[in-house]
């Protein structure tokens, strides 16, 4: 089968933005039933306020440990060598900052527990890239829920039945017909082992590393192909701002928490994909 793809720019989604319109509004005139939308999930979290500003939280014993002695000497030294780490991704973490990145893992173990926070990054699907100042979004609580309602805003609008794929940047390992995702999802197929040893194993037995969708809303989709349109979605979506908190402060020639909104509305954002098979 032949695949057609094509991301979709859109403004900045602020809190408050809703989402499922816009989704609707860019698709709009470009639809056929059958097609397949994935929607970035950090957008959408964003727009619906699933953020938090970690300026206001005040860390704990474990969570200073986990900024300081677990993530700059250990991720930052023999784990990060151990699974491959880039040279200046081992950098970054031995730099690790150590306030910020303290009251980071204090939310993270808060949200998502010990084994994501042993990670050091994306614990658990928390992420702080192309966000402004100390904020970081959350994993949607519903993400079944956001994706049928961006398909109900689509068949309102243009009349076409599709299927939404809501998407997460951080990734799923594959071995044969095992798949380990990091965090908990809803799609049916995939494994969750806590974020810490499925990052490990999947790093350093050399697993197929696919984007992980967490939400399938029309159409059911075997995992394998689920994860292969993941995949498609971040390819052509690009990574916004920066695919780190690093890149995007660097990017944006400004400190780790001094990124606004305003700069994040300056640079592209292309959250939609439309997936289209044909014979």
């Amino acid at each position: 089968m032949r695949v057609k793809a094509i991301s979709f720019r859109t403004r900045y989604w602020r809190p408050g933005t809703d989402y499922a319109a816009e989704v609707a509004d860019r698709v709009q005139g470009r639809l056929e039933d059958n097609d397949i939308v994935a929607v970035s999930e950090k957008a959408i979290s964003t727009a619906s306020g699933h953020i938090i500003d970690e300026a206001h939280v005040e860390p704990g014993r474990v969570a200073r440990f986990l900024a300081d002695t677990w993530t700059r000497r250990l991720w930052g030294g023999p784990l990060g060598r151990i699974t491959g780490l880039k040279d200046q991704t081992l950098l970054n973490l031995r730099r690790y900052p150590l306030r910020e990145g303290a009251a980071h893992k204090q939310v993270t173990l808060r949200v998502a527990g010990l084994l994501q926070s042993l990670r050091h990054y994306s614990e658990g699907g928390i992420d702080a890239s192309n966000l402004p100042y100390s904020y970081v979004s959350l994993p949607l609580p519903d993400p079944g829920g956001a994706a049928s309602r961006i398909r109900e805003a689509i068949r309102e609008r243009t009349g076409k039945a599709v299927t939404v794929v809501i998407v997460d940047g951080d990734t799923t390992f594959t071995w044969r017909s095992l798949h380990l995702a990091q965090r908990r999802v809803e799609m049916p197929g995939l494994v969750n082992l806590g974020g810490f040893p499925v990052f490990i194993l999947g790093r350093v037995l050399g697993l197929r590393a696919r984007q992980t969708p967490v939400a399938v809303s029309g159409e059911k989709l075997p995992p394998d192909r689920a994860l292969w349109l993941a995949r498609l979605h971040h390819r052509l979506c690009g990574r916004g701002a920066g695919r780190t908190v690093w890149s995007m402060s660097s990017g944006l020639d400004t400190s780790l928490t001094g990124v606004t909104w305003e700069m994040l509305e300056a640079v592209d954002h292309c959250p939609i994909t439309l997936i289209r098979f044909t014979g």
